[in-house]
């Protein structure tokens, strides 16, 4: 019998660097452009003009996404990995007084001050090591982990572009009403927040309800404000 415990669970990617960003460019996508169509589609009957809109809006979105998600992670890693910077120099100046740190914090956890002391000093032998429990102790990261800015950006791309191309579908093969481009995109808006029910703790038909009345509201919005500026769209 092995000495080793079995686990006899597994936990799902938490901090990965491209779920956040997929699931908030679809949405993003799916509902910005619904909405822009929606309001184009409420001042004008030009099919042309609502299509060229909705591939504008699908272009700009999902570069402006990209370029926002890679900016952003890219800050964010850069400045994780100033702050690893600052504890491994801290590590090596003052290796004693890090080694009390970490016993410290084991023994603000619980841990009988003898034996925090000795997990400390056998941690701070490897200087890597050390390192690492300090960051996601102090930091809340680990060093080798971080997200990473391009996966970011190619994930917010993507994903923004599949959800902005479905409710452009309809008119790209020539139908001239919004009422299926309406349709396809609730039912999309639905089975997308279902999906991300998946990924969270919540029921798949409140992530789908929720995220329908969502887009629902922000087209309505869109497709009034467009029809009180235009006066001559339609459904």
């Amino acid at each position: 019998m092995s000495g080793r415990a079995e686990i006899h669970h597994e936990h799902r990617d938490v901090n990965g660097g491209w779920l956040r960003p997929s699931v908030f460019g679809a949405m993003d996508g799916l509902v910005s452009n619904f909405a822009l169509i929606a309001g184009v589609a409420g001042g004008t009957d030009d099919t042309k003009v609502i299509a060229l809109a909705g591939v504008a809006g699908l272009a700009a979105g999902a570069f402006s996404m990209a370029g926002g998600e890679y900016v952003s992670v890219a800050s964010q890693r850069e400045l994780a990995l100033a702050e690893i910077d600052v504890e491994r120099r801290e590590i090596a100046r003052h290796p004693d007084a890090e080694q009390e740190e970490l016993a410290q914090g084991y023994i603000d956890k619980g841990v009988d001050p003898a034996l925090a002391a000795e997990v400390a000093r056998q941690i701070s032998l490897d200087p890597s090591q050390a390192l690492e429990v300090h960051a996601q102790a102090e930091l809340g990261v680990t060093p080798a982990d971080l997200p990473a800015p391009k996966i970011a950006a190619v994930s917010s791309f993507l994903s923004f572009s599949v959800g902005a191309i479905l409710p452009l579908l309809p008119y790209l093969f020539g139908v001239t009403s919004l009422w299926l481009s309406a349709v396809l995109s609730c039912l999309a808006l639905f089975a997308a927040g279902a999906l991300v029910s998946t990924v969270t703790a919540r029921s798949w038909w409140y992530s789908g309800l929720r995220q329908l009345v969502v887009g629902v509201v922000a087209a309505g919005l869109t497709f009034g404000l467009g029809n009180l500026i235009g006066g001559t769209g339609g459904l």
